[in-house]
């Protein structure tokens, strides 16, 4: 079994999107060797492709870097500031 079979990142959701590494290298531009260094080091899905695999997976940004994407803060606001005084 592949290796982001076992993970939750989203790196390994656009893999698994993709269908194999081979595959989602083809996506990307990249040799799937690079995938798997990516997650043998446990390399987040560069920044600069995060819209093309956004594009081609579906996934959405958050999901696939959640570290630079987060969810959405006017929402997070709006509910802090529903809550009574007390």
């Amino acid at each position: 079994m592949a290796i982001e079979h076992d993970l939750d990142s989203g790196l390994a959701k656009a893999v698994r999107m993709a269908g194999s590494q081979s595959a989602f290298g083809r996506i990307i531009g990249k040799r799937q060797s690079v995938v798997y260094d990516w997650f043998r080091r446990d390399v987040a899905l560069p920044a600069e492709l995060v819209r093309q695999v956004e594009q081609a997976t579906g996934l959405s940004k958050h999901t696939l870097r959640p570290d630079l994407y987060p969810e959405d803060a006017t929402s997070a606001a709006a509910a802090v500031t529903m809550d009574p005084v007390r």
